[in-house]
């Protein structure tokens, strides 16, 4: 008879973590109860493109919850208390969010407010691996309408200017007046559709994601996630220089045909191609302590008498 684990058993809770992780999901249940509505009106917004990966995010917040899960420990008083006040905090936040009607407010609190459950149920040790998991949730959030309206307007500039430039570097008689370019008689207008911001929302979350999946010095996943944006920003501005090269030489038609089908396809293959090619360099770019312990090149016999006559 076998003695390897079956699959189900990798399911089962030891008897000691059963009193705690019951705890915990009680409170987890009750929180999302308490939510409830809050969390509602969150899953309206993931109905735009813009933040249609909202419903991915929890999913993949409970799967690295998995991958990354340690036993549970009693926590400290002093944790237990700084919990008490994260958690009182996140509810302070709800209040304030509804005395003054902004509802952006109710939303974010539910974060501390999970933070303090778990902090709470068990310590700092518990949020060491669980911390990322919870702190993937804010990209279920859209961006406050504030920031949107800040940020939209300079994104399709870039990328108005970085297409005209492109067309005019390949030759074809192209110039810009606002968010418009001109080709000839045709007319390709970079709405707020096209200003990236779908794409780099999205591309954020997912490069996030693969920082935390990936196991990659502190500075490396700095460099992944910042360098996300421009990323997604060059590969927008290569769907819209592609939609102006159609425009130019088969139709405006066909032109709108790529844009709103082919092209938007085409976009996140592109940029994890990128990301791909970026991992690969930064894996590559320093000497790990293992690659100086590496077998020793053989020498030739030219080279071992040299060797031999130096000792």
């Amino acid at each position: 008879m076998s003695n390897e684990p079956s699959f189900m058993s990798q399911f089962e809770i030891p008897a000691d973590q059963r009193r705690p992780v019951a705890t915990l999901g009680a409170l987890v249940l009750l929180l999302v109860a308490f939510y409830w509505g809050t969390l509602v009106v969150t899953s309206t917004t993931w109905n735009s493109p813009e933040y249609s990966h909202g419903w991915l995010v929890p999913l993949f917040a409970a799967a690295l919850l998995w991958l990354r899960k340690e036993p549970l420990q009693e926590p400290t008083e002093a944790a237990r208390w700084t919990g008490v006040g994260i958690l009182v905090a996140g509810l302070t936040l709800r209040m304030s969010g509804a005395y003054i009607g902004y509802q952006y407010l109710d939303m974010l609190s539910f974060l501390p407010c999970l933070f303090g459950i778990f902090l709470i149920v068990g310590g700092w040790q518990l949020l060491r691996w669980a911390g990322p998991a919870l702190g993937f949730l804010v990209f279920m959030y859209p961006l406050p309408s504030i920031v949107s309206r800040s940020v939209l307007n300079p994104l399709q500039k870039v990328a108005t200017t970085f297409s005209t430039f492109a067309l005019q570097t390949m030759g074809i008689a192209a110039f810009r007046s606002g968010n418009i370019i001109h080709l000839g008689e045709a007319k390709l207008n970079v709405v707020e559709a096209c200003s990236g911001l779908r794409m780099s929302t999205i591309f954020l979350a997912m490069a996030v994601a693969v920082t935390l999946v990936t196991v990659r010095p502190l500075w490396e996943r700095i460099v992944i996630v910042l360098s996300s944006v421009p990323i997604a920003l060059f590969v927008n501005a290569i769907r819209i220089t592609v939609t102006g090269v159609i425009y130019q030489l088969i139709g405006v038609e066909m032109g709108d045909r790529f844009f709103h089908g082919p092209a938007g396809w085409m976009m996140m293959p592109i940029a994890m191609g990128l990301l791909f090619l970026e991992l690969q360099l930064l894996s590559n770019l320093l000497i790990t302590d293992e690659d100086t312990h590496a077998a020793p090149v053989a020498m030739s016999p030219l080279g071992a008498q040299r060797a031999r006559s130096k000792t």
